[in-house]
């Protein structure tokens, strides 16, 4: 699933972060792009490493991730983009899976880090986003263990 998320840092345009889970909300590619840059561009290099991890097939994503000069670009790749609408009348519907990913988004939320992003490259941000998900992902582990030896 493809998704973009804006956030804003203060002082400056900020950034927009593209995000690719699998179902269970786990990240597949991560990439930074400044917010003034459309989607449809800053969704190329999630699609590059979607490739390079060897993810073919379709991966729906909301509206901002349609036009054929992406779509030939998804195709390139072995990937066929989907997108649909994700709400009506501005409020959101969990409509499929596309809820994954706005859960995996509520999920990097809680981190006060990430809430105001003071980073000074995309490297680093992307390595504090990174962090935040092993951190949620052995949490989550660490529940399912005593669930699993008990059943």
């Amino acid at each position: 699933m493809l998704w973009a998320r804006f956030r804003r840092r203060q002082e400056d345009q900020g950034h927009q972060i593209h995000l690719a889970v699998d179902k269970y909300g786990f990240p597949l590619a991560i990439n930074l792009s400044p917010a003034n840059k459309h989607d449809s561009k800053g969704i190329v290099p999630v699609l590059h490493q979607l490739a390079g991890r060897g993810f073919k097939g379709t991966a729906p994503g909301d509206l901002s991730y349609r036009g054929e000069r992406l779509s030939k670009a998804g195709e390139a790749h072995g990937i066929t983009l989907q997108p649909s609408v994700g709400g009506h009348g501005g409020t959101f519907i969990p409509e499929g899976i596309r809820w994954v990913v706005e859960r995996s988004l509520g999920w990097i939320s809680r981190y006060r880090r990430l809430n105001t992003i003071f980073e000074r490259t995309e490297g680093h941000l992307v390595a504090f986003i990174e962090i935040a998900f092993i951190s949620i992902l052995s949490r989550r582990l660490v529940r399912l263990v005593p669930q699993e030896i008990g059943a």
